[in-house]
């Protein structure tokens, strides 16, 4: 019986033993699953903080003034990922773009037992703009440039005075040979568009072609062309046309911004208050900067600078 006693408390000792030995691997394991873990999460939740920032970064230099770049990177990681910091941002051309990165240090529960106290994560994002070069507007409407340079005195658009394009008659525009003199037989400056949206696709220094008739294509309803009032859009602007009917064409120059306050395209196709009256064709608005993030334009780095930049995400 006691040799069966010392036998149990032996073997207890042997356990006890064995236990302390597995200890050092079991926490390693418990660093692995939760410590490793917690480096991956915050990686993930870095790499959204860096993205916002150069995504910022790079909209002001697109607007044409970068300011403090430092502190507009910091504040929008900070902004997103509390604790985390950024390094000044990278600016670089051919194709104009910027880098953020991003860090924080991660303080680990179990790792300090076999050596690591913590773990520094770094994230990286790079944005790419340029002006669009070519992709889908919203509205199948064109503009010529000789509107665009008179609105914006050759320049950059700067202001909001709201001014009214002609599509069917001499504009107060003097000069002009867009469609505000309805230089297009049978074209009203209405573009072609696919069998079931009122959009256009173009792209620059190629043609894209007219749709005939002195309304709005068949495509399009009024209650979806009233919903871009007071909204901006992005069109093409021609400088240079042919032909007639329905083989009318305009040379795609570049794209611009356009406020749209008002319009009068014939029979329903109207706002409340009419921008022109008759049987004039017309669009109020005026000519605006725009940073576009969304997928329907690509750009370039050459592409006429008009106001309208397209920023991508390019890591």
């Amino acid at each position: 019986m006691q040799r069966l006693i010392r036998r149990v408390r032996g073997e207890r000792g042997a356990a006890a033993v064995v236990l302390s030995l597995l200890m050092v691997p079991m926490i390693g394991f418990a660093a692995i699953a939760v410590d490793v873990g917690a480096v991956y999460a915050e990686r993930a939740r870095l790499q959204v903080a860096a993205d916002a920032a150069a995504l910022a970064v790079a909209a002001d230099c697109a607007r044409g003034n970068c300011g403090n770049m430092t502190a507009t990177a910091s504040a929008m990681v900070a902004a997103n990922n509390d604790g985390a910091s950024a390094a000044p941002p990278v600016l670089a051309s051919n194709p104009m773009r910027v880098t953020v990165n991003g860090s924080d240090p991660v303080q680990h529960w179990f790792a300090p037992v076999i050596g690591h106290d913590s773990t520094r994560v770094t994230a990286s994002a790079t944005v790419a703009w340029g002006g669009p070069e070519q992709g889908t507007a919203v509205l199948p409407l064109t503009f010529s440039w000789c509107e665009f340079s008179q609105q914006t005195g050759g320049g950059l658009p700067s202001g909001t005075t709201v001014r009214t394009i002609y599509f069917t008659k001499t504009s107060n525009t003097v000069g002009c040979t867009g469609p505000s003199q309805n230089i297009v037989p049978g074209g009203f400056a209405y573009l072609d568009t696919p069998a079931n949206a009122c959009t256009a696709a173009s792209a620059r220094d190629q043609r894209t072609y007219s749709s005939t008739g002195n309304t709005p294509p068949s495509t399009c309803t009024q209650a979806y062309i009233s919903s871009w009032v007071g909204r901006t859009v992005l069109l093409p602007l021609f400088d240079s046309s042919g032909d007639t009917g329905s083989n009318a064409w305009y040379h795609v120059y570049g794209y611009a911004a356009f406020r749209i306050t008002g319009y009068s395209f014939g029979g329903q196709f109207t706002t409340t208050s009419k921008p022109c009256s008759g049987n004039e064709r017309c669009v109020s608005g005026y000519f605006t900067r725009l940073v576009d993030l969304s997928e329907a334009f690509s750009y370039s780095s050459d592409a006429p600078n008009l106001g309208a930049s397209v920023l991508r995400l390019v890591r």
